[in-house]
């Protein structure tokens, strides 16, 4: 499946138990001689009463991860097509939380991402010894690199962002830095790098460098993260329509409680692999 070019290898394990070893997803995700994906998603049943299904995330290295706001719109989408709810609306619990995705029609999917997290220790983040930059309600942090600091917002989406604006997107040493900021000292757990130019009030365009992925073509939380962090700085004004290279997703969000992501979710084909 795919969402705005976010692509994903997902697995139907409700009626027997998800058991693939790391070396087995890193195979299914290699491009090459697997199917290739950017991450694998886990649909298993409910965990426990008010919960519809279990949401697994495992990015192409094979380490589970706590959020996929991508994969989730494809996870509702997956479930009402093989006929495991007949609902639009659905609760599901992911490492980080539970999330309430919810098909709208026209192949898009609305999904409930949650609130964004701002306290540095549930990101994580060390910020010891660091002085920040105040720029409206949101706080740049330096993260030191060879070719000098590099200043970023730093907030959780369920899973760890940075996002760091540029004038020209296309110019933006994603490749380079990404991996740098990506494994940084600074960021325990790792961290996605979202490089973001502001077109306007209401637009931006964006490329993410995801952790244990390298750049995807969309990522949904890092869209949300890039919209909150725009909206906090005064940038940007709600909805944000976030373009990506592989499509366009649009953020809600009133500068408090939940962030709302909307965008396509498709099927690219079925099929059965040998491992």
């Amino acid at each position: 499946m795919q969402g705005a070019g976010n692509d994903f290898v997902v697995i139907d394990a409700t009626l027997e138990p998800f058991s693939l070893t790391t070396a087995q997803l890193q195979h299914l995700a290699d491009r090459h001689f697997g199917v290739g994906a950017d991450q694998i998603l886990v649909v298993e049943p409910s965990p426990g009463a008010g919960i519809d299904f279990r949401y697994r995330i495992f990015n192409a290295d094979g380490a589970e991860v706590e959020h996929c706001g991508n994969g989730a719109r494809c996870f509702v989408r997956f479930v009402l097509d093989r006929g495991l709810t007949d609902r639009p609306s659905i609760r599901v619990q992911t490492l980080s939380g539970i999330i309430e995705p919810c098909e709208i029609g026209g192949g898009r999917v609305r999904v409930d991402m949650g609130v964004p997290i701002f306290e540095l220790s549930r990101i994580p983040f060390d910020a010891a010894h660091l002085n920040a930059r105040e720029v409206g309600q949101d706080r740049l942090w330096p993260i030191e690199l060879d070719a000098g600091p590099r200043w970023v917002s730093v907030l959780s989406m369920g899973n760890p962002h940075a996002v760091l604006w540029v004038d020209d997107l296309d110019a933006a040493p994603v490749a380079t830095e990404g991996p740098l900021i990506e494994r940084h000292r600074r960021f325990p757990r790792r961290v996605n790098v979202g490089f973001a130019q502001r077109l306007d009030a209401h637009q931006i365009r964006l490329r993410v460098f995801e952790r244990g992925v390298g750049e995807t073509l969309a990522c949904g939380t890092g869209a949300c993260a890039a919209a909150v962090a725009g909206i906090r700085q005064g940038l940007l004004q709600t909805p944000v329509r976030v373009h990506a290279r592989g499509g366009e997703l649009e953020i809600d969000w009133s500068g408090e409680g939940s962030v709302f992501m909307t965008g396509p979710a498709e099927t690219v084909f079925e099929g059965e692999i040998e491992l």
